[in-house]
């Protein structure tokens, strides 16, 4: 059997007493450096590929607006155009027939007709009479009444007024022609129609439109490239940032992330690793602390920091003391190295049957434990987990004895004392120095209990061992009534032999995994 002075248990077996299962706990992470390598954290769309469709919608989005824009601007700007000059053609042509309008005479509009069909820009022209009947034209002209017509046209700027329509003879299929009377003195003698293409404003805008979406294509590609790796190169310190705090969460507080920046984020990465630096510090001062006092009491002062301290709150629970019977004897014999030694290997067993049994132990006092039940922990069975782990240690200790005797060591006997009621827990000593533990009557009575029995023996009080259903799970036979200092009259006491049935079987199997992590 190797000395077990000062271990930490790594990875135990968890007897649950109460019920005889025995599960497996998982093995605790106790020693620094030994930790599992942080996974890459999960996420959904990466950063990078939200930064790079944002800036793309964005310009998608301001080249779909500034080409609106343009787009609107040289239709209206191109359409003034076409308007400005047919007001001008259709003045001219008013002013030029006037004459031969008056004079009725046709070969000289006809004339002017020939000459008007002969420029490029122009697709039809006519001549109307005041009733509106044709006296000259040629090209394409709108097939409606002279009323009619100017009642579905727009007055434009110069007095002459434009109508939009389309035609199937030409492949624009976009024709605009424009009304101006003609007036002597006041008088309207006729008018004149003009029609002229919109092909050439429907082209620019087309092209106009293709030239845009073309530019906007390729401005994207570039955007989306050049967005990809700008986002890359800025969110690489984030996912450096998520990578350490995966670290930090599965406990390796040495994790550093290695980056220097000269920005926001340099300035987190800095804070990331200050903090990662407090909770090294902290661990490694919690770590030490739990070697000093339990596990349960550890956690209880670190998590109330800030409330630390003196007093403490009544509570129900059950204490056991555990004394190593005539030490005084063995030591005699033994070296100090030799007395440490034995001490250390026993209670390492103590402390480990007593986290077995959900117990905690509150302290160790010489030759003697001290371990508490259903204070720190929410136990209602604490009775029982009690007076199981008193029995766990007579029964550990018994097949240490046969190891240590047939190594020619002298065999050891622990006398056991287990009360229950209510008590004061908290925190006792001074301001400087304090010591979190429980008090009471009922804490005294298990000492004076521990004192009174004989080696191997586990003594219980008798409102112990009627309560609920202990006796039922718990062999025992009364002992005589005992005479305890400072009580009136005498206490009635029962000596635990075992519990029984399945707790048993739990127990036995417990005691041999403990001693087979040892062997």
């Amino acid at each position: 059997m190797s000395d077990t002075s000062g271990s930490v248990i790594s990875q135990q077996s968890v007897v649950d007493v109460g019920t005889g299962v025995i599960p497996q706990q998982a093995p605790r992470a106790t020693q620094r450096g030994r930790f599992a390598h942080p996974r890459r954290p999960r996420f959904g769309i990466p950063i990078a590929y939200k930064l790079a469709l944002a800036i793309t919608l964005l310009i998608t989005l301001g080249m779909g607006l500034l080409g609106f824009v343009v787009v609107t601007n040289q239709q209206q700007l191109m359409r003034d155009q076409i308007n400005a000059y047919g007001e001008t053609v259709a003045q001219q042509l008013a002013d030029a027939a006037t004459e031969p309008v008056l004079s009725d005479d046709r070969l000289n509009l006809s004339a002017l007709m020939k000459n008007v069909a002969e420029s490029a820009s122009i697709n039809g022209a006519a001549v109307l009479s005041d009733k509106g009947e044709a006296l000259a034209k040629t090209g394409l002209l709108p097939l409606l009444p002279i009323e009619e017509l100017y009642a579905k046209s727009t007055r434009l700027a110069g007095g002459t007024y434009g109508y939009d329509w389309l035609s199937g003879q030409v492949s624009s299929n976009e024709l605009v022609s424009f009304l101006a009377p003609i007036s002597f003195k006041d008088l309207t003698a006729g008018h004149i129609v003009v029609t002229m293409s919109r092909s050439a404003v429907s082209r620019s805008i087309r092209d106009a439109i293709r030239t845009i979406v073309a530019a906007t294509i390729a401005l994207n590609v570039l955007t989306i490239i050049a967005a990809f790796f700008m986002s890359k190169r800025i969110s690489r310190p984030i996912h450096s940032l998520l990578f350490a705090t995966e670290a930090i969460s599965n406990g390796n507080y040495q994790y550093r992330i290695k980056q220097q920046r000269k920005d926001e984020i340099g300035s987190l990465i800095t804070g990331f690793n200050r903090m990662a630096e407090g909770l090294e510090a902290k661990s490694k001062v919690e770590n030490v602390f739990s070697r000093f006092v339990s596990e349960d009491v550890a956690s209880e002062v670190l998590r109330n920091i800030d409330r630390v301290e003196l007093g403490g709150k009544n509570v129900v629970g059950t204490v056991l003391f555990a004394d190593i019977v005539g030490f005084t004897q063995i030591s005699e014999n033994l070296t100090p190295l030799d007395i440490a030694s034995l001490l250390n290997e026993h209670f390492t067993y103590i402390a480990r049957v007593s986290e077995l049994c959900n117990g905690t132990i509150d302290k160790f006092m010489g030759d003697c434990a001290m371990v508490q039940f259903g204070v720190l922990k929410d136990d209602p069975d604490h009775r029982f987990h009690a007076i199981a782990c008193a029995v766990m240690i007579k029964k550990l200790m018994e097949k240490l004895n046969v190891s240590r005797m047939r190594q020619g060591k002298p065999a050891v006997f622990f006398s056991i004392g287990i009360n229950s009621g209510e008590m004061m827990a908290g925190n006792l000593g001074s301001e400087n120095r304090m010591h979190y533990t429980v008090v009471g009557d009922v804490v005294n009575l298990a000492s004076r209990l521990s004192e009174k029995a004989g080696g191997g023996q586990i003594l219980i009080t008798e409102a112990l061992y009627e309560y609920g259903d202990i006796k039922r799970r718990v062999k025992a036979r009364p002992h005589e009534p005992l005479e305890i200092r400072g009580k009136a009259g005498q206490v009635k006491t029962y000596v635990v032999n075992q519990v029984t049935g399945k707790y048993k079987d739990a127990m036995d199997s417990g005691i041999d995994q403990l001693l087979a992590g040892d062997t």
